[in-house]
């Protein structure tokens, strides 16, 4: 008897890809109705640490069998799909696979960059996030990979404008959250002055891919864009 199982919107993981039978996800990333999941009758439900916790904790009450993911690297995605693979019973290696025909996209060398995720406040990965492991897995030089500080999100840091300015990354790869964020960036007064904006070394990036895995083809599409950088 196979596993049916669902997960959260903005789960970071790529069940999509699998081929399963009875798997059911929510697209967008509004929080779902939790009376909707129980009427789904799942046996497993997948949430992202530290948004659904308080969702996970209330399926868990009613008897429904949780699991709480933090992907935060290639190392932690590749592990989640074994260990998931294993309870659900199917093949992790078709996925395992594109992980590393994608990684294989990797250039030897590429340029610095600065990715950017919100204006206000101005936020970057650090290396201790998807997306700084992400671009250390293309060798691309994340300028913001080393700093620590308060910030509303694990592995991301606050930056000021005077902070991006001294930057000054060759590449600066900006963060579409459906909120025309290169827009607001280009009526900012730093902006102009940033080596990468006076050469066009400005790429747009979707927030799943980069910032979320989302799923496969989000992450093969990433791959793509950061290998021709």
């Amino acid at each position: 008897m196979q596993t049916s199982w669902w997960a959260f919107p903005a789960v970071p993981f790529c069940g999509r890809a699998i081929a399963l039978p009875d798997s059911k996800w929510s697209e967008g990333r509004a929080e779902p109705d939790l009376e909707k999941i129980v009427a789904l009758e799942p046996d497993l439900v997948l949430g992202a640490t530290g948004f659904h916790d308080k969702s996970l904790a209330r399926l868990e009450a009613l008897g429904i069998e949780t699991l709480a993911v933090n992907v935060d690297g290639w190392n932690a995605l590749r592990t989640l799909t074994e260990d998931l693979a294993q309870q659900i019973g199917a093949d992790p290696t078709p996925l395992l696979d594109r992980y590393d025909a994608c990684l294989a996209q990797a250039p030897e060398s590429s340029p610095s960059a600065l990715v950017l995720v919100s204006r206000q406040p101005l936020l970057s990965p650090n290396k201790d996030s998807w997306a700084g492991d992400f671009l250390a897995q293309f060798n691309i030089q994340n300028l913001t990979a080393e700093l620590q500080g308060e910030s509303p999100f694990d592995g991301y840091v606050t930056l000021s404008e005077e902070k991006v300015l001294t930057s000054n990354p060759e590449a600066l790869l900006v963060v579409d959250t459906g909120e025309n964020l290169l827009e607001q960036l280009k009526g900012d007064a730093f902006w102009g002055d940033l080596q990468a904006t006076q050469t066009e070394a400005v790429y747009t990036f979707d927030y799943f891919g980069l910032v979320n895995p989302g799923s496969i083809a989000s992450i093969e599409q990433t791959c793509d864009q950061l290998s021709q950088l």
